[in-house]
């Protein structure tokens, strides 16, 4: 049994598909299917049930995948540990982020420590997060809500309230604050389902008795306050981001019954190998929130 054929076998079990597989791995589909017919041989046993052109992986299949996942991964922390012991002051953090705002002092604060070291940042969504640092792909996830589960371990730093945005020539402009149930007719601006602050807020929404009505739903964050100003529709806001852009010609109201809070946290993989550059990385985070946390809105 080959290295190779475990990296084949891995990716043509991610997708069940032979063409697919051989395009991701720039390999001839023969080559593919030889490859992997020789380790069935080599294991006694197929791993595939094939009609045609589909392909599924059977019980054998299953089981040796979650095998041949951790062992691949047990072989990239060691090749990670090396190169951390060979050259600490080097290498990349890659991260999972829904809270983008928050990175340019994080990464400003940590390249004063470690300006050698890159970095590669992806936003995603809450559930693609928990997929990726559950498979070992990123060293860390910064999100709201915080990833948990029992392969993973997560730092809690940071807690803040949420608040609501008017224009200042809304209606509400005038208040400081607002029970959540009288937002019941308004229209929002807002992410999609499946960022933290969304289905955060139509969790706390439903409790308020009722649905919100939204006017827009995008990916991007940046854009819900510059929408706000435009009358299409009012949004949630965490305070910290308040705090990091302009709040000038709109109002921001404090939510209260319920107070509408969330949390912030840091994920890693308990298994991952916690580079020299990763430990500081966590720890300048943690600073970070709780200087955050002494700076009220």
């Amino acid at each position: 049994m080959e290295l190779l054929q475990l990296e084949y076998f891995r990716t043509v079990a991610r997708l069940e598909h032979m063409t697919e597989a051989a395009g991701e791995l720039h390999v001839t589909q023969s080559s593919l299917s030889k490859t992997i017919q020789r380790l069935e041989e080599d294991l006694g046993a197929p791993l595939f049930d094939r009609s045609g052109r589909n392909l599924r992986l059977n019980a054998f299949g299953r089981s040796f995948y979650q095998r041949v996942e951790r062992a691949l991964f047990e072989l990239e922390e060691g090749k990670r540990e090396i190169a951390d012991m060979t050259s600490a002051d080097y290498g990349t953090l890659t991260l999972a982020v829904n809270t983008a705002y928050m990175l340019p002092d994080i990464l400003n604060r940590f390249r004063e420590i470690r300006p050698q070291v890159q970095f590669h940042v992806e936003q995603l969504g809450t559930h693609e997060m928990e997929t990726r640092v559950k498979k070992g792909e990123v060293d860390f996830c910064l999100s709201s809500p915080p990833i948990l589960g029992s392969e993973l371990v997560c730092d809690v730093v940071f807690q803040e309230q949420i608040y609501v945005t008017v224009p200042a020539t809304h209606r509400l402009a005038g208040r400081s604050r607002i029970r959540l149930s009288e937002l019941k007719e308004e229209r929002f601006v807002s992410l999609k389902k499946g960022y933290g602050i969304r289905d955060l807020m139509d969790r706390y929404c439903e409790q308020a008795g009722f649905v919100p009505s939204n006017a827009y739903e995008g990916d991007e964050p940046a854009t819900l306050g510059p929408l706000v100003l435009t009358g299409l529709g009012i949004a949630f806001i965490p305070e910290s981001a308040l705090q990091a852009g302009s709040r000038a010609n709109v109002a921001c109201l404090q939510i209260e019954d319920p107070v509408c809070t969330r949390e912030i946290g840091l994920t890693r993989h308990q298994s991952r190998y916690f580079t020299s550059a990763a430990k500081e990385f966590r720890q300048v985070i943690i600073e970070h929130f709780r200087n955050m946390a002494q700076t009220e809105i």
